[in-house]
Parts: C-alpha cells; sequence; structure tokens
C-alpha cells in the first residue's frame, strides 16, 4: 500500500475538493502549504501555524542540504520533528533553486515572468526570492546534472536526479518532487522542449531511485514534475510524458509568464489522472490560486504571503495594503475588518504601521502571520464553496472585490 493516497469528494466542473492523506494525517483539499524554506516559516512558530490553519509545511532541498546538511536533519527524527510541526510535510527538490543560481542569476528571473499584472505589489515580487551570490554564474547544466557552487561560500556541489532523492530520503518529508529543470520564462521554445526532455528523463530517474530504497518508498510519496514553460504543446506532451510513469502524486511547474498561465495549465492538468493529487508549484497570487483551483489543481506553495508581510504589505479583501505608507499611521481599525484571522485579532493598522516603521521584527511577524491567515482561508472558503456547489460564485465575488474587476 502506498504512503499518499488521494480520494475526490466533490466537484464543481473542474474544481474539485477532497482528502490528501499521508503518514502524519490528512489534508483537506485544495489547501495552501505555507513554505519553510529552511525548516522554519519566517517568523511564525509552529504553534502559531495551527492557529492560522496551516495543514501541511514545504521546506527546500537545496538549502537544507547546505545546511545544517541532510544528515542532520535526518538524526533530528526528520524534518517534521526537527522542526517542531507535527503535521504532514513535503520538500521540493532544489531544481528551482539550481536554476536561479544558473541561467537566471544576475537577471532577476523568477518563476512567474515580471511585468505583468499583480507580479509585484509596492516593487516586492509575490513570487520566489531571488538567490544573490559574488561568484558569477553558480550552475551548469548537463544530461547527468548539475553542478553548482555556494551562494553560501562558494564551495563546488553536484546535484544529480539520484543524489536529490538521496537527500529528500533523508530529510523524510511525507511527499517529495522528482529532481527537474525550471527554466525561465523568456527561453525559447528550443530551449524549453530540450529543458522537458531533460527533466522527462531526469523524473525516470528519480522515480527509480525512490522505487529501489524499499524503507522511503513505504514512508514516502514522490511527485513528478510537468515542464514545457509557457508553450501548450509542450505542456501537453510534458503532462502524458509525467502522467504515464508510477508516481504517486504530480506537480506543475512554473516557468510561464501571467498572460499565459491559463493556457499552460489548462494544457497540462487535463492529461494528469483524476485519482491522483495535483501541486502547482511556487503559486500563491490570491487570484492565481483560485484560477489553480478552478483548473482541478488540489494544493499550492509559495513564499509570497511571508515575505509581503515582512515588507509590510498585508492581503484584505479590498485588495493589498502596505501598512507604511503615511494614512495608516494613525488607522485605529483591525488589520482587515472583514478578515479576522486568529492570533492578530487584537492588533491595529496603525499599531502595526508604528511596528514596521520602527523597525521592530513583532509587525514582520504580525503582518505575515495574517497574510498566511488570509491565504489559508481564502483556499479553505474556496474548498467550502465547491462542496456547497458554488464555488465559481465565490471565486467571482473575490475577484471583483479583491481586483476591482469581473471575471
Amino acid at each position: 500500500m502506498r504512503p499518499i493516497s488521494f480520494k475526490k469528494d466533490s466537484n464543481e466542473g473542474s474544481a474539485r475538493a477532497g482528502i490528501l492523506s499521508t503518514p502524519h494525517g490528512d489534508i483537506q483539499t485544495p489547501a495552501f502549504v505555507p513554505v519553510g524554506t529552511k525548516a522554519g516559516v519566517k517568523g511564525i512558530l509552529p504553534e502559531q501555524l495551527h492557529t492560522v490553519g496551516a495543514q501541511v509545511v514545504l521546506a527546500n532541498t537545496y538549502h537544507l542540504y547546505l545546511q545544517p546538511g541532510e544528515e542532520t536533519v535526518k538524526q533530528g527524527g526528520g524534518l517534521g520533528k526537527f522542526m517542531g510541526w507535527e503535521g504532514p510535510t513535503m520538500t521540493d527538490s532544489g531544481g528551482f533553486q539550481v536554476f536561479s543560481l544558473g541561467a537566471a542569476f544576475g537577471r532577476t528571473i523568477t518563476k512567474i515572468a515580471k511585468g505583468e499584472e499583480n507580479t509585484e505589489i509596492q516593487g516586492v515580487s509575490v513570487y520566489d526570492e531571488d538567490v544573490q551570490s559574488q561568484h558569477g554564474q553558480l550552475a551548469v547544466i548537463d544530461d547527468q546534472g548539475v553542478t553548482f557552487t555556494s551562494h553560501l561560500d562558494g564551495s563546488l556541489h553536484r546535484f544529480t536526479p539520484e543524489r536529490s532523492i538521496e537527500i529528500q530520503h533523508a530529510l523524510g518529508a511525507d511527499m517529495f518532487f522528482a529532481f527537474d529543470e525550471c527554466t525561465s520564462p523568456t527561453e525559447p521554445y528550443e530551449y524549453q522542449k530540450e529543458a522537458m526532455d531533460r527533466t522527462h528523463r531526469w523524473a525516470e530517474r528519480s522515480l527509480r531511485a525512490h522505487r529501489q530504497n524499499l524503507s522511503a518508498n513505504k514512508a514516502q510519496g514522490i511527485f513528478g514534475i510537468v515542464q514545457g514553460g509557457r508553450y501548450e504543446d509542450l505542456r501537453t506532451e510534458s503532462a502524458k510524458e509525467i502522467a504515464s510513469m508510477d508516481f504517486d502524486g504530480f506537480g506543475i511547474g512554473g516557468s510561464f509568464s501571467k498572460e499565459d498561465m491559463m493556457g499552460a495549465l489548462q494544457a497540462a492538468v487535463r492529461h494528469l489522472p483524476e485519482d491522483k493529487p495535483r501541486h502547482f508549484l511556487g503559486i500563491g497570487e490570491p487570484g492565481d490560486l483560485l484560477l489553480g483551483i478552478a483548473e482541478g489543481m488540489d494544493t499550492f506553495d509559495c513564499v509570497a504571503a511571508t515575505r509581503l508581510g515582512r515588507h509590510g504589505t498585508i492581503y484584505t479583501k479590498r485588495g493589498p495594503v502596505h501598512l507604511k505608507s503615511e494614512k495608516h499611521r494613525s488607522e485605529h481599525e483591525p488589520l482587515d475588518s472583514e478578515t479576522v484571522v486568529s492570533g492578530t485579532e487584537l492588533f491595529t493598522r496603525a499599531y502595526v504601521s508604528h511596528l514596521l516603521r520602527s523597525g521592530e521584527m513583532l509587525g514582520q511577524i504580525i503582518a505575515s502571520q495574517h497574510n498566511l491567515g488570509f491565504i489559508i482561508q481564502l483556499v479553505d472558503q474556496a474548498r467550502e464553496a465547491i462542496r456547497a456547489g458554488n464555488f465559481d460564485e465565490y471565486r467571482r465575488n473575490f475577484i471583483y472585490t479583491y481586483y476591482g474587476k469581473s471575471i
């Protein structure tokens, strides 16, 4: 019996609600997954994650490999126990970080091409943070794997699919991802296809490495990743190829522009099995979450909620609010009168604005906690709307209120 299983219990069109079962508990889907890159969600204690409704946490293979090392995490009882989190856990493969250090280095490129609507709020990217270092281009990709130098100290390292899986076995998350190449959204068709084909070969090697480890195979589920950039024909080809492999679940990688997201997503998701979970990697902007849910995705992860919080921006039902702005200094009202996030009810915009302006760490913590709660509630309410049969109405109302436009 596999450690990961998925059962759909409701759907409205392509949107679906269900239960994703893992060794450390069930996840009600759709669900948002907070990112604890280095085995800690920035500024948020595990008990606060429970308070805001988080069901599962994702950590990063690349960063934990460099610091503190996968053996330290393993000796600490595995990712969940090491970080004091009792619920389900996930790890990504480190592929995006390798991508950031290679082709994208110095070009400020993320999974979603910038310059599109809502990819930045107050100058802060709502998607993954860029990896910066003084070492120049830090990664070289070949068909066998990636050679890279650490952004911490310049030491030389190499990831292959087998090595990524070995590290993730040691980290011990309930679910983890096959090693892939996440390309820049600006790469031409020819390179997107080359990288996609390489991702498929790496997927086979990742899967083989996992199935050969009998103890890990009983305790952890492995997800394959669909790539292909912004090109719908490549996304279709990739989805069919990855779906033909014996993965426990599937992820759809980023690498498209905002305007291409729906087409790329639709081209991929229709070819994935109905009876296995689907994860949308690196997606966390409110409208994009609802789009992913509408197209049949089950789980999502992104750094945006805490990253924006640390920079002083909070989500509200009427759109994002930048609390460092002058007008909020004397606003003695709730952070968002329409969204009550447990643990932040007592704090006003004026107070958090004061903390942020004063450089007090507590301001960043409160804003981050509020944002996580807001996003988790958004997805939880979408799940209940699917089960009630009114998800389309829920989505339309939210988009109109948040963005001031109809869909």
